[in-house]
């Protein structure tokens, strides 16, 4: 199974526009080679580098969503995705339940690092279920997800802040 980003690749930088300095939308996913047993996909979105690159302590939950849908069902060419922006609209995969940032909202909270160059790792779970459809934090997400794993894959971006580029 793998996750990545038309608007990134796996490394580089997180185009301004997903930040909390650009329209802070989530960016577009794709999912390829989602094992058949799969019955739902979920997703964590997370910067284990928070607050600072140098001495991080804490890892800060930038967007939870489960019971992504299985989408080959209806064309086994065409990959998984989450268009560009979905976050909070009609354009999110229909049952997908978008759980808590660490902002304390439902939905995504792109990079705003207040500090160095931060990694923003995007981790996929193919779940042999579908979770209950109520919005979870990340602990309860994972909770929930406790043995029903059937395979993860992730993707990574980074982002520094343009404020501290100026500084």
């Amino acid at each position: 199974m793998r996750i990545y980003s038309p608007a990134f690749a796996y490394g580089t930088e997180i185009p301004v526009d997903f930040t909390c300095e650009g329209e802070d939308i989530s960016p577009p996913l794709v999912f390829e080679g989602v094992p058949r047993q799969a019955k739902s996909l979920a997703l964590i979105v997370d910067d284990p580098d928070a607050p600072d690159p140098k001495e991080p302590k804490m890892v800060y939950v930038h967007w939870v969503v489960h019971n992504l849908p299985i989408m080959y069902e209806l064309d086994p060419l065409e990959p998984e995705c989450i268009p560009k922006g979905a976050s909070g609209t009609d354009k999110m995969p229909e049952g997908a339940v978008e759980g808590y940032n660490d902002w304390k909202k439902t939905g995504y909270g792109g990079p705003c690092p207040p500090i160095g160059r931060h990694r923003y790792y995007f981790k996929l779970y193919a779940l042999d279920t579908t979770l209950p459809d109520k919005p979870m934090t990340k602990d309860e997400l994972l909770k929930a997800m406790e043995g029903h794993i059937l395979e993860t894959a992730e993707t990574m971006g980074t982002y520094r802040a343009r404020k501290q580029q100026a500084a």
